[in-house]
């Protein structure tokens, strides 16, 4: 059977599937997940290695060519490397990349690499050993650097690290950008992005730390309560940022030619003087890269999500654990044709990140 490229209703061409392998993290990140973790699922209501690598050899048909393995954390899944290794096999496919906080990135790097990842994005918060804690609240600061000097130890390229930018955390902006210098590493800077509302994240009606103008305490990390006036938005932070690293005499961002490095994505990509790697910012929230989005994803239980903004999914599992391959492209071709032209301002989603993948 041939292949062909699949564009959505807007001439968008559909060219990139991320895939949330698992919702289970080791890590409860505070504007990922609650404390507590989210609700298990049963084996049963997940998907399996073999129907998620059977979903990419369909649609791998139609037009994908880059896959990106999310979570929670897909590190924490005892199938990922077996997973790789088919994914991999699908001659179609011509990325795979994945995402990680890197603390077990150390000892499965080099499994990693033979099962043919190409390249890991990072999440790192912050360079506060005692923030990275509280942020992370089961993480450990060491952990994330272990993990970029092992991404680059064994070749991944290119080698991203994320940074979700939340205003009342209060980052070191500067410390993190600076991580570019030496090492050729691309530093992406996120606008924080409200996922989850009010009924998914009921806990904070129990918590007694809700910041100043629900309860009155003082600010605590507490994703419940964080809304919009906790979005830097891009422009200002690099403005922030250049203007540090000329007082630091670093010198001041300038942009970067060309389109920055593979799989750059949405991101755009500036670098101090002389520095190996490079610094990016994604706005996500102030100025939306929906035009040219080209994604779909497909969580762990088995829905495919045209916009990580919307609560509209449209299940494949059953189709899939059928065997009717025919009604699994009908739902996906359903999926793509209904992708919206641009995410509305929202308040949040019904699941969280870390359920959703990212």
């Amino acid at each position: 059977m041939g292949t062909r490229e699949l564009r959505d209703g807007f001439g968008r061409s559909i060219t990139y599937l991320r895939i949330s392998v698992t919702d289970k993290c080791n890590y409860r990140c505070v504007y990922c997940m609650p404390a507590e973790g989210v609700a298990a699922r049963s084996h049963e209501e997940l998907l399996s290695a073999e129907e998620i690598a059977r979903f990419v050899a369909l649609v791998a048909r139609e037009g994908i060519r880059r896959i990106r393995l999310t979570g929670g954390e897909p590190l924490v899944s005892h199938r990922i490397v077996p997973l790789i290794r088919s994914i991999r096999a699908i001659p179609e496919i011509e990325d795979i990349s994945l995402t990680t906080n890197g603390a077990l990135l150390p000892r499965m790097a080099d499994d990693l690499r033979d099962a043919g990842l190409d390249r890991v994005n990072i999440s790192l918060d912050t360079l506060d050993p005692a923030q990275f804690s509280r942020i992370t609240r089961l993480g450990r600061l060491e952990q994330a650097m272990a993990g970029i000097d092992a991404a680059l130890a064994y070749g991944f390229h290119p080698v991203k690290v994320n940074t979700v930018v939340v205003r009342r955390l209060h980052q070191d902006a500067l410390g993190l950008a600076r991580l570019s210098l030496d090492r050729p590493v691309h530093v992406r800077f996120i606008e924080y992005m409200p996922i989850g509302n009010e009924e998914t994240m009921a806990a904070c009606k129990n918590e007694p730390h809700c910041p100043p103008g629900r309860s009155g305490a003082a600010p605590e990390l507490h994703p419940e309560a964080w809304d919009a006036s906790d979005i830097v938005p891009s422009d200002e932070l690099r403005e922030a940022i250049s203007a540090a690293g000329e007082a630091a005499g670093i010198g001041g961002l300038v942009p970067v030619d060309g389109a920055g490095p593979d799989g750059a994505g949405p991101a755009r990509y500036w670098r101090f003087p002389g520095a190996a790697g490079t610094v990016g910012f994604i706005s996500a929230m102030s100025n939306h890269f929906c035009s040219r989005c080209n994604r779909l994803r497909l969580t762990a239980d088995g829905t495919l999500r045209p916009c990580l903004f919307s609560d509209d999914e449209y299940p494949v599992r059953e189709a899939l654990r059928a065997g009717d391959d025919g009604r699994v492209l009908d739902i996906y071709r359903t999926a793509i044709a209904r992708k919206p032209l641009e995410h509305e301002t929202t308040d949040g989603t019904a699941r969280f990140m870390s359920q959703i993948g990212g």
